[in-house]
């Protein structure tokens, strides 16, 4: 086990055992201001507005709202080559946050960079690691038990780092960080695809891989591609069944999975304000289904609102000092616009296996009879980093009351996942946990819990066809349970309370009848639910270890036995010549996510040792040799096995090893063991059509060759049992192609382009072996 050492005085301090979490009021204690929150004297609005005007007269152009806090937080505003979609930005993030499963990699990462303490504020969220299994209370206390070693070693690098540390229980990052550290302006990076949630309160927050995250720490200026800027423009108002999911929705089925890739989404226009600061966090966290870099909404009197109830009234109070840099300029141009008209939008529900096929609510029953997906609701789910909101809990137990005043549970299994400590407090004292709980709910931890694969799924067999309904985020093949023969569909909580209720997918609530016990036909109102408590927040359970002043007799330690941790060995440099005669792992057909790449669920305890999560690299890639998962021919051995063992065999043997993909590569969690698992196992090129973002950036990092066919069709000339070399690498330039020279079974031969988009640090990456290398290089 990853031991460590601290006096017990020393102990009680760094986890704050003695510190009681506080009632949210106007009237918050110091020490809490000064080391929970952002205070409001730290809030740098005039070094942003600074950078702003700089950046305006350079351009010479209005500009729109993500720019002006990009641009607010470069590093040379004046010098800094400013094109969107083109250009690479080098900024400084304000904040740094991860969750448990990435921490751990990120804060290995850290360590072995040799740093002493954390340039910037940067907190470790305890949230993935829980399994929905009984309940709240029991799975929680499961969890403590199972990853002890892990939560050590997260809370003993958290206190030795000056990195604050949010206990198991404390909620999922992203509801976290809405309650405590977004506000207007600010430039947060998070190890979390879904970090975009902080967008909800005028924020720009960025999902990115760990390498990303210790860049940030070190203090070192973050790259990023200036973003293209697409805006949604919002008219009307929401009412009735529909509700800020349906916004994003609605907008997924409109971009697709890749449509914002490259570009940040800024909501604008006179329907925002209908839209509560809490349904803004729903739409830009799941903004990261389309690709979009983040999403963001501008300042308003919601948002207001919502920083006041929890805690931050003087933050927002300055931020009404500032607030024409955290709207948009008149006159701003983006390169898109998608306009929703919220009067007209009607609910909507995506899916199956993929968060971009949308159907209105309305049509779902007689689409999923056409498609032959089963109509019967075995699981409705509720919470998730995306809808756990009190506003969404209580329109949700809206519902629920209607169906027990006339002596209805639901015919489907309920789950109720509260976002926070704080939301599940507060529903507890309100009765909403009561009312969902009596309909039929089971109120599980304050966890990701079944959202990311964390659930102990016992109703059907693995195989077996069946349809179940959350009001997640994502729906990709077997996320859920495991199951790939699992319909889940994405809706809002209020739709998945209506349809668990029902106990079927045709159910429509807007005009369907149900019948109660007593024979009577009767229709679910509308939803009503409070956007924010009348008595404030209840804060709940202490959960939050502050990170200790003094830091040098905090030990951590990772035991060489541990199958949970493992210290990071520096992956080889580059060897100053063209891949010669490297072998096809894998040919993938179709959507690869990385779901696909490196599996969550049960794999999660793996996620500090990169030997042992290694085993699950590519299992779920479907191979266009065969159309089957985790079985590759072994081209030394003429033998089938599974995809990390042939490359574990090639690795032994010598053999450098490339894996060719398809469209949007890496589409999904920003999950960095994604690309580290392939580099570890001998991997030097991921070739494919096109990548996710995060994706592509995590393989430069690591020091692998993302690299993108320049003509699509090229793809189809690879053969499974080619030899593929890769030229031109020293003279590897940006803008400049590589070339490919595959070298086919019968002695033919062809060659082709091979785009890349790497800068000159990002070329730096490469021959170094990794960033990690070159930031130690450079120290």
């Amino acid at each position: 086990m990853a031991s460590y050492c601290l006096t017990v005085t020393r102990l009680r301090l760094a986890l704050g055992t003695g510190a009681r979490r506080f009632h949210v009021s106007s009237a918050f204690s110091a020490k809490v201001a000064m080391s929970r929150f952002e205070p409001a004297s730290s809030v740098n609005y005039g070094k942003m507005h600074e950078n702003i005007n700089i950046v305006r007269r350079r351009l010479g152009r209005p500009l729109t709202l993500s720019e002006k806090i990009v641009y607010g937080h470069l590093d040379d505003p004046a010098g800094q080559d400013i094109e969107r979609g083109r250009t690479y930005l080098r900024l400084r993030p304000d904040r740094v946050a991860m969750q448990d499963a990435t921490a751990q990699m990120a804060m290995l990462q850290f360590i072995s960079s040799g740093l002493p303490r954390v340039a910037v504020p940067s907190t470790i969220h305890c949230d993935h690691l829980i399994e929905a299994q009984i309940g709240g209370p029991e799975d929680l206390q499961r969890a403590k038990e199972v990853n002890e070693e892990v939560y050590n070693f997260l809370a003993t690098a958290a206190a030795k780092y000056g990195v604050g540390f949010w206990k198991p229980g404390s909620g999922i990052i992203h509801q976290i960080i809405l309650e405590n550290y977004a506000y207007p302006g600010v430039m947060l990076i998070g190890t979390d695809s879904h970090t975009p949630n902080g967008g909800g309160l005028g924020s720009i927050c960025i999902g990115v891989g760990g390498a990303d995250a210790v860049d940030v720490m070190a203090g070192i200026p973050w790259e990023l591609k200036c973003p293209n800027v697409i805006g949604v423009k919002l008219t009307g108002a929401l009412s009735g069944w529909t509700s800020p999911k349906d916004v994003i929705l609605k907008v997924a089925g409109i971009l697709t999975v890749k449509g914002g890739t490259g570009a940040i989404v800024e909501y604008h226009g006179p329907g925002v304000d209908s839209i509560s600061c809490t349904g803004m966090a729903t739409i830009c966290n799941m903004g990261a289904e389309i690709g979009a870099t983040t999403s963001i909404f501008p300042y308003n009197h919601r948002m207001k609102t919502y920083m006041e109830k929890t805690g931050r009234g003087e933050i927002s109070a300055v931020a009404d000092q500032f607030k024409e840099d955290l709207v948009p300029d008149n006159g701003c141009e983006y390169d898109q616009v998608v306009e929703i008209n919220l009067s007209e939008l009607k609910p909507h529900i995506n899916g199956p296996f993929t968060p971009d096929l949308a159907h209105p609510v309305s049509e779902i029953g007689a689409t999923a009879k056409k498609n032959g997906w089963p109509l019967e609701v075995k699981v409705g789910l509720i919470g998730s980093c995306t809808n756990s909101s009190y506003e969404d809990m209580g329109r949700a137990a809206s519902l629920a009351k209607q169906a027990l005043d006339r002596g209805m549970k639901c015919k489907a299994q309920f789950t109720v996942t509260p976002g926070s400590e704080q939301i599940r407090a507060t529903i507890e004292r309100d009765g909403y946990a009561k009312i969902l709980s009596d309909v039929g709910g089971i109120v599980l931890a304050n966890a990701c819990g079944p959202c990311i694969g964390q659930w102990d799924r016992k109703d059907v067999k693995k195989g077996e066809k069946n349809t179940i309904v959350t009001s997640y985020n994502r729906n990709f093949t077997a996320r859920n349970d495991a199951n790939p023969a699992t319909h889940a569909f994405v809706t809002s909580p209020e739709i998945v309370t209506a349809m668990a209720i029902a106990g079927t997918l045709d159910f429509n609530p807007e005009t369907d009848f149900l019948t109660a016990p007593n024979g009577e036909k009767f229709k679910l109102e509308a939803p009503t639910g409070d956007e924010l408590p009348s008595k404030d927040f209840d804060p709940g359970q202490d959960t939050y270890q502050y990170p200790p002043a003094e830091s040098s007799s905090v030990m951590v330690n990772v035991s060489p036995s541990s199958n949970r941790l493992q210290l990071l060995e520096p992956f080889d440099k580059w060897q100053g010549k063209d891949l010669e005669d490297m072998r096809i792992l894998i040919k993938v057909k179709g959507k690869c996510t990385t779901d696909h790449i490196s599996a969550a669920g049960p794999w999660l305890k793996f996620r500090g040792h990169l030997d042992n999560i290694s085993n699950n690299m590519l299992i779920g890639a479907v191979n266009i040799d065969n159309d089957a998962v985790n079985k590759v021919k072994n081209l030394l051995t003429g033998e089938f096995g599974g995809v990390p063992d042939v490359a574990r065999h090639y690795k032994a043997n010598g053999v450098n090893w490339v894996v060719v993909g398809d469209e949007n590569y890496g589409e999904g969690s920003s999950r960095e063991h994604a690309a580290l698992e392939p580099r570890h196992l001998g991997g030097r090129a991921i070739i494919v059509k096109s990548f996710a973002r995060i994706h592509e950036t995590n393989l430069k990092k690591q020091g692998l060759l993302p690299l993108t066919f320049a003509d699509p069709k090229d793809y189809d000339k690879i053969r499974p049992d080619d030899k593929i070399s890769i030229s031109g690498l020293k003279s590897l330039s940006p803008g400049k192609p590589l070339t490919a020279v595959i070298k086919h079974s019968d002695g033919s031969q062809e060659s082709f382009p091979l785009n890349h988009t790497f800068n000159e640090t990002q070329i730096d990456w490469f021959k170094a072996g990794s960033a990690l290398n070159r930031m130690k290089q450079l120290q």
